[in-house]
């Protein structure tokens, strides 16, 4: 298993079968890899296959072609090397933030003991230490994101698939969470594959964007985003930022197709 092949994507091909109406091909002869520790986001319009992409890697729903390896193995089902944050946070609101983070511990039967002090680490590093107690009711809806990070954290996941986290969120809430973010990634090294409408957040955010054509969904273009770490928001404001912005935006010609 090489470093720069973490995760791989070969021939990859998605079609959903319904019994009274035509298949539906949503990825077609997908192909690519990850690195290990790297950062990358996956773009397109609206049902090009990136969330279809996305739960195939984590093993929830099947490929229909192709081999998708994670970690150094074949997914065929949900691995444990896999963690993943959903648009919404999902929490379960009959229990408090530190019992929601520590669900997949119980569902993996790990050491609660062990895995309760992670919880409680990851939960100080988002900033949410003292609401450990607190119901989902009583967070913002950034705070509820950051609790749905820490979840799919605690396990200490080799990968960790973002399926448009942020999309609900005002837009001063979701800058503020993109930096989180960037910040949690540089302190738990995962892998992380992002996906978004957002050109400037796919921007600001990763190491290389995956840009996916409208359906069936093909790669596009994979575009190395040359911009120097740590990164700041006054960056998206560099001339270099707005090469690569305008670079992606080209693949979407149609208005609306695509965030700006």
């Amino acid at each position: 298993m090489g470093e720069d092949r973490w995760i791989e994507v070969t021939g990859l091909h998605k079609t959903y079968r319904a019994r009274r109406s035509e298949p539906t091909h949503a990825l077609s002869d997908v192909t690519f890899t990850v690195r290990r520790g790297e950062f990358v986001s996956v773009v397109g319009p609206s049902g090009c296959g990136k969330t279809t992409l996305l739960k195939i890697l984590a093993g929830i729903v099947s490929r229909s072609q192709g081999t998708v390896r994670v970690a150094g193995r074949d997914v065929t089902g949900p691995l444990p090397e896999v963690g993943m944050v959903f648009q919404t946070p999902t929490l379960l609101p009959w229990r408090t933030v530190l019992q929601n983070v520590m669900v997949p511990v119980e569902v993996r039967k790990l050491d609660a003991p062990v895995y309760r002090e992670r919880a409680e680490r990851l939960l100080a590093m988002v900033g949410l230490d003292g609401f450990e107690g607190r119901y989902p009711h009583e967070l913002s809806g950034g705070m509820q994101q950051r609790a749905g990070i820490c979840r799919a954290l605690v396990h200490d996941p080799a990968v960790l698939l973002m399926d448009e986290p942020f999309g609900a969120l005002d837009a001063l809430t979701r800058e503020s969470m993109n930096v989180e973010l960037l910040r949690i990634w540089r302190e738990s090294g995962q892998t992380v594959v992002f996906v978004t409408h957002s050109i400037p957040e796919a921007v600001f955010l990763c190491d290389r964007v995956v840009v996916l054509s409208p359906r069936p969904g093909r790669i596009a273009e994979i575009v190395d985003i040359g911009l120097e770490r740590p990164r700041t928001l006054g960056a998206m404001a560099s001339d270099r930022a707005g090469f690569f912005v305008e670079r992606i935006r080209r693949h979407f010609n149609a208005t609306g197709v695509i965030d700006s």
